[in-house]
């Protein structure tokens, strides 16, 4: 695992609530935060650290989610802005951990944070294995 005082860059995609994210209780659904965080990270692997999601099939890797922790603070609404801000939060020898935040825009107050926990896996197999130096390199900016 890499030195715990190790700071990791924190990008952001913004992003606006769309009619179908809306519940009956006329706020984004619960799930839909999990869609946001990983369009984000989709737009910042590609945008931010240069190595989209299709380099990584490419080089027959890909990452499955093992774990998530998400805090729900304050509800979203229908046309409301919002940023998703990510980072890498450690390295494991098979995985990392991605920390997030999504705020909303005009009110600069949170609506849900948390984490998500990959593992590297080979797409042959799906097995988990060690995440090559070359891709801690790209993402450790």
């Amino acid at each position: 695992m890499d030195a715990p005082s190790l700071v990791y860059s924190r990008f952001e995609t913004e992003m606006q609530v769309r009619p179908d994210d809306i519940d009956m209780y006329q706020h984004v659904h619960s799930s839909r935060y999990l869609d946001y965080v990983l369009a984000a990270r989709f737009d910042q692997m590609e945008r931010c650290y240069g190595m989209p999601m299709s380099e990584f099939q490419k080089q027959g890797y890909g990452w499955f989610i093992a774990s998530t922790q998400m805090n729900f603070k304050r509800p979203l609404k229908i046309g409301d802005h919002f940023v998703v801000r990510c980072w890498i939060e450690n390295f494991t020898l098979i995985g990392l951990r991605v920390r997030f935040e999504i705020d909303n825009v005009i009110e600069a107050k949170r609506s849900c944070d948390g984490w998500f926990d990959y593992v590297m896996v080979a797409l042959e197999t799906t097995r988990p294995v060690r995440i090559p130096e070359w891709i801690r390199a790209k993402y450790s900016i």
